[in-house]
């Protein structure tokens, strides 16, 4: 059942215009534009270095978090949730079964995104295991951010404030214009939301070859705690 409903799920995302905008044809875009356009002061080595794993976790906060907050939150206004939870399927299923959905989709955004950064010249570099850790916990955190989002608020409301973080974080989170950009006093707040503790990190084991990045891995773990507890505690199904 888990298996059936994630593959509907997955289906479903991928059908869904403003969906597949922001999963796919967005990231893709940006990473092309901002890497081929001398428009962003991105430092030294190449544009692409610096931008891909920004773009990387861009990917994953448009899945985990935009994406899966608004179709979660119509789903919840149209009565589907309702209807799901009463079918032979589990909540606790449902669930699952979204979060697998969001993880297929986020697998085929990392393969095109990372066939085109080698196309425009990327070289990574570090730990792939640091990497896969960073994605994780970036998926768990953003999932159950969205997830409080779509299950408190109104449908319409969701569907306004997911895009306003989304275009946000994605200026002040450090995907495209770097964080020592911003002043200093900026620079420290902005370095405590999952979307810039994703993209450094990424870019620290990426760009830079470096380990684990404990510090940007701690932030993540925070917020996943904090977002999927409210998650289980504030999520109305009606």
């Amino acid at each position: 059942m888990i298996a059936a409903q994630t593959a509907f799920e997955t289906k479903m995302l991928l059908r869904n215009g403003e969906q597949l905008l922001l999963t796919v044809i967005i990231p893709s875009l940006l990473l092309v534009l901002f890497s081929t356009v001398d428009i962003i002061d991105t430092g030294t080595g190449a544009s692409v270095d610096f931008l891909t794993p920004g773009v990387l976790a861009l990917a994953v906060m448009s899945t985990a978090f935009t994406g899966q907050a608004i179709a979660t939150g119509f789903e919840r206004r149209y009565g589907v949730l309702k209807r799901l939870g009463a079918s032979p399927l589990p909540r606790w299923a449902l669930m699952t079964a979204k979060t697998l959905s969001v993880l297929v989709t986020e697998v085929l955004q990392i393969v095109l995104l990372t066939v085109i950064a080698f196309a425009l010249g990327w070289s990574p570099e570090g730990s792939p295991f640091a990497v896969l850790l960073l994605l994780v916990l970036g998926t768990a955190a953003f999932s159950g951010l969205g997830l409080l989002m779509a299950g408190t608020l109104k449908a319409e409301a969701t569907l306004a404030a997911a895009n306003l973080v989304f275009v946000l974080l994605l200026v002040g989170g450090g995907v495209i214009v770097p964080l020592d950009k911003f002043p200093d006093t900026a620079q420290t707040l902005l370095g405590l939301l999952p979307i810039s503790a994703l993209s450094e990190g990424l870019r620290e084991v990426l760009q830079h070859g470096a380990g684990m990045p404990w510090g940007d891995l701690g932030v993540l773990v925070v917020w996943a705690v904090l977002g999927l507890g409210a998650a289980a505690r504030f999520f109305r199904w009606e």
